[in-house]
Order: C-alpha cells, then structure tokens, then sequence
C-alpha cells in the first residue's frame, strides 16, 4: 500500500485488478483510501485525488463534526451505552474478583478498593469485548449459507479510523469494540458489510447490489451508525 498528499490530506492507495478509480472517506476520523488499477502511475491517482479534494473536505468534515461521547471516569451515575440502551452506572468496591453486570437500567461495575479510574475503565473494556465475542460468531453463522462465504475468524480491536475491516486472502474480518456500545442492528449491518468485502473487496457497483439484495436496509443501519456518538478522542480507539 502506499499513501499520496494533497496539502493536509493523506490518501491510502491500494492498487488492485479493477478497471475504475474508487475513491472512499471512511468515518469515524475521516480516513481516506483509494483503490485504482494497477497500471495507473501514483502521479495519475494524486490527479484524480486532487479533482476529489473538495469533496473529501466535506466528508472530513461531516465526520469529525460527529458528536463525542464526554471522557467516561467510571464512576456512579455515570451514563455508559450496551447495544445502544443507556445505563447508570454503579461502582462497587469489594474484595473479590472485578466483573460487570447489568440490573434492570443499571450497570454493576465491580471492583477492588482502590481502584483508579484507569483500572475500572480496563474491566468495563473487558466486559464489552466479551459481548462482543459471544455475539458476532452467530451472525457469522448466519450470513455465511446466504453470502456463500466462509469466515475463517474474526478479531475484535480498539480502532481509532474505522469500524470494521476484511481481509480476503485469509477469509478473517476484523471489528471495532466500540460497536458493543451501538444498536445490535449496527453490528450485524458491519458484520454483513465485511463479510461481502470477502466476495467484493471494493466499494463498486457490485458491492452495493450485494448489500442490497441481503440487507435491504443496509445505508439506514450505517446512517444510524455513523450518527451516534463516538469514543472520546483521549480514549485508545
């Protein structure tokens, strides 16, 4: 992969076996990625980018206009979001092993005397990565007769640009922990989106007959996504 400048904007380009130009501004930072054919020179490819420049400005912008979620301290009463439905949260400090479980509309965060702000926010990380790991191989399982595909595994990741990603050479996608926060339909709208990436790895037109004929209310999900809060920017995405 290589990347071209066009002033204070930095494009990933990928070279690929297509026959057009496909030019993506991926929420929730704003991170730009072009895929082009593999004999167009990177001189040819920053033309083409430089054409696009306005139009990735507003992009940008729109993304990181996107509101933030405030700095969480894991502390009482604290509102803290589990597929999409707010919780307070309840801090309880014992001497036993640290958990968190959700009562009702409160979030029981458990944890041992003492502890910062850093350690209780390492837990509550935790939990979410485990709903996460228990809810996506079902929807996996779900997709892969339809889609025709077959999904090697998956990886949840802290990510600061991007909510999911594929790789189709070793059949694996990976997802953004943040999405255990978001509505359910958003995670199964990102696990379809990176399982057809194994089948079409672009964003073209066969790309989105794809999404359509599976999910047909796919760029509702993703609008419902990209519209929610997002992690706050002190916080290792």
């Amino acid at each position: 992969m290589s990347q071209i400048t066009m002033g204070d904007i930095t494009a990933d380009v990928v070279l690929k076996d297509i026959k057009n130009v496909h030019l993506s501004v991926y929420p929730p930072a704003g991170r730009v990625r072009i895929s082009a054919p593999t004999w167009m020179s990177l001189d040819t490819i920053r033309l083409f980018a430089i054409s696009k420049v306005d139009w990735i400005r507003q992009q940008q912008q729109k993304q990181r206009a996107q509101e933030r979620e405030t700095l969480r301290e894991c502390i009482d009463r604290e509102s803290h979001y589990v597929w999409g439905r707010r919780y307070l949260m309840k801090v309880v400090e014992v001497d036993a092993a640290p958990s968190v479980r959700r009562e009702h509309r409160t979030l029981l965060l458990q944890v041992r005397p003492g502890w910062d702000a850093a350690a209780r926010h390492a837990v509550l990380s935790g939990w979410y990565r485990d709903l996460l790991r228990a809810a996506v191989p079902p929807l996996i399982a779900a997709w892969e007769p339809p889609l025709e595909v077959s999904v090697r595994g998956f990886f949840l990741q802290q990510m600061k640009t991007k909510w999911g990603s594929s790789n189709a050479a070793a059949r694996t996608i990976r997802l953004n922990t943040e999405l255990a926060k978001k509505p359910s339909e958003c995670l199964e709208y990102l696990v379809l989106h990176e399982m057809v990436h194994l089948l079409e790895p672009t964003h073209n037109a066969r790309f989105v007959a794809l999404m359509t004929q599976f999910m047909p209310d796919w760029r509702h999900r993703r609008q419902t996504l990209n519209r929610l809060p997002i992690g706050h920017p002190a916080w290792a995405y």
